[in-house]
């Protein structure tokens, strides 16, 4: 049975499931009750105006868009659909007939928005937005409808969303994050049409080599993803927090590093009274910007004093009395070093965003106006005091955060409650004016917590959900089943990879590279990668300085250690090296092994070294 015919099969229950039948007249035809059905999408549609009989995707079916923009939008469409399963589908400009798709983009249709669209399905469908992106959007409601079967119900909705920053940020900061598993998260953030995904992480440096530990991404790496999200109308904005959390970036620089009262180096902790220090971090955003080409720059700017406090640093308090005279406040130097970056990114043509917790009312010196803050942490200054200041104010709150190996969002309860960015942690607002949106944020607190794999069972749920609340009514369906039932219809976004898949089966091998071989029993694992068991052990990662309780360092052994079932270090991806053979990569630390030439199994970045190729018997 085709997955085509299986979808028209179970697709009317999960329209009960859902319980989105519009109340019908006794004895009205069932032909008559299903066309009055609401389709299924999320984030759902609200405003779902039904008409009689419905649209019918076919072999015959073209996609007519005009050129430019409408070309783009209907380009990305096509090759979304021949991914889904829907065949080839041509693009053709001219008028349309019976069973094709209409892309328009009308400008003056300013009602709109820059992100809403209009969609209407009857004997052809047609998809119209005032922008590009609003256009793209019509077509991920379209995919998703057509997820569900070839005949979309006759109707129309205008669709526009409620806030206009969505998203998801991801710290790729001390612990990598694969690069196929941000791609998967990009495509599924646009066919759920959210917009803005943070990522803290390492570019590999070519000015400042010695900053360049392990885990961090190539230029090349960024290109690709930056162009990925590009085509999908994601903005990504890169984060190199500062001046806290800067130990990625300068434990090899301790003249950068802040020196306490016992004269101990703060590797953690740039030194903001430094002009060294500033003209480092700049460095390194312009490096960034040849990368990451859009609008927005992420400081950070958080837990600056984390576990200790300013009066242990007596030079921040005498760098702020110099610059803003003796009533001035340690915390006036950290606003400081804010306001200088804010006017450096400006500089560039880029907008500043920090975390809020370091605004903690202490000081005399304003952050800059237009600075973004991002507000996760209830501290004494409030959302609504920002929001009164002036500030464009992003709920980023605690309760949105999936940690590794720790806090996890409860979806259920905030779907429950009917949560929305009007609700901060500490504060609950009436009105969303002056509120951006809201995103859910991972976080690698302990590395080794939980794989990659795992962290995806648990985000799409909570990425469906700040899609729904960001988007449009954030409580749809009566029960959170009913919800869920909705992420189930519409499924994973076209070109979505299935990362779990293992290229081997279960069973004992003999794997051989070049100078080492050795023999190992090969066991999937429920998140789908595997252990290697030889006589001596299962094949661990293990060794050299724990990062975020993960063994980061390249040329840490990868030796026999007792099988732990929950030791994820003990976990490996099989990835298909050509000529029929594999890497090895760890699920942690996403280095891959190689062998030296003393014949040891160790870890290595594979732009370090090559990585060895495995063939197995």
């Amino acid at each position: 049975m085709t997955e085509r015919r299986r979808r028209r099969q179970w697709w009317p229950g999960v329209l009960a499931a859902l319980a989105l039948l519009v109340t019908a007249a006794p004895g009205t035809p069932a032909v008559a009750r299903e066309e009055l059905r609401t389709p299924v999408t999320v984030p759902a549609l609200t405003d779902w105006s039904p008409e009689s009989g419905s649209y019918a995707y076919g072999r015959d079916t073209r996609l007519v868009a005009g050129t430019g923009a409408e070309r783009r939008v209907a380009g990305t469409l096509a090759a979304d659909l021949r991914a889904a399963g829907h065949g080839t589908v041509p693009v053709v400009g001219g008028g349309a007939r019976a069973g094709d798709i209409v892309i328009d983009i009308e400008p003056g249709r300013s009602s709109l928005g820059p992100e809403g669209y209009e969609l209407h399905a009857g004997r052809r469908l047609s998809v119209t937005g005032a922008t590009e992106t609003g256009a793209f959007y019509g077509t991920r409601t379209l995919l998703q409808l057509l997820a569900q079967g070839d005949r979309v119900p006759a109707g129309r909705t205008v669709d526009v969303p409620r806030y206009k920053e969505r998203g998801v940020g991801v710290c790729a900061c001390y612990v990598h994050v694969s690069l196929p598993w941000l791609e998967n998260l990009v495509r599924e953030m646009a066919y759920h049409k959210l917009n803005q995904l943070l990522l803290e992480l390492k570019v590999k440096s070519a000015a400042h080599p010695e900053a360049n530990t392990w885990g961090y991404y190539t230029e090349g790496e960024i290109r690709r993803l930056v162009a990925l999200g590009e085509k999908y109308h994601v903005d990504i904005i890169p984060e190199i927090n500062s001046p806290g959390h800067m130990d990625p970036w300068i434990e090899n620089r301790p003249d950068l590093q802040l020196t306490d009262t016992d004269g101990a180096k703060q590797p953690s902790r740039l030194d903001i009274t430094r002009p060294e220090a500033f003209a480092y971090y700049t460095s390194l955003m312009d490096e960034y910007a040849r990368v990451f080409p859009g609008r927005d720059w992420h400081m950070g700017a958080d837990e600056y004093m984390l576990g200790s406090d300013f009066a242990k640093y007596p030079q921040v308090l005498k760098y702020a009395r110099e610059r803003y005279g003796p009533k001035a406040t340690p915390q006036d130097a950290f606003v400081d070093f804010v306001n200088r970056v804010h006017a450096y990114a400006a500089s560039k043509g880029k907008r500043l965003r920090i975390w809020n917790d370091g605004l903690t009312g202490a000081g005399t010196v304003p952050v800059a106006a237009g600075t973004t803050v991002e507000h996760w942490l209830n501290v004494a200054v409030k959302p609504s005091e920002l929001i009164a200041e002036g500030y464009p104010l992003m709920n980023a709150a605690y309760a949105l955060y999936l940690v590794r190996g720790g806090f996890h969002t409860d979806t259920e309860a905030l779907y429950d409650q009917s949560w929305d960015p009007r609700g901060f942690e500490g504060e609950k607002l009436a009105s969303r004016e002056g509120i951006t949106g809201a995103k859910i944020s991972l976080w690698p607190d302990n590395g080794r917590g939980e794989t990659e794999n795992e962290v995806a069972v648990a985000l799409w749920p909570a990425l469906r959900h700040i899609a729904q609340a960001t988007w449009g009514d954030p409580h749809p369906d009566a029960t959170y089943d009913g919800f869920t039932a909705r992420g189930t219809a519409v499924g994973h976004a076209p070109g979505f990879r299935d990362l779990t898949r293992v290229p081997v089966a279960d069973g004992t091998y003999i794997f051989r590279t070049s100078g080492r071989s050795f023999t190992a029993a090969v066991r999937r694992t429920a998140d789908g990668y595997v252990t290697l068991r030889t006589q001596d052990g299962c094949l661990e990662v293990r060794g050299g300085k724990l990062t975020l309780n993960v063994p980061l360092q390249p040329g840490v052994e990868v030796t026999p250690q007792a099988c732990d079932p929950a030791g994820t270090l003990q976990r490996w991806a099989l990835e298909p090296a050509g000529g029929g053979g594999y890497r090895l990569v760890n699920a942690i630390t996403r280095m891959t092994v190689s062998v030296p030439d003393d014949g040891r199994l160790a870890q290595y970045p594979p732009d370090q070294r090559t990585p060895a190729v495995w063939h197995l018997t």
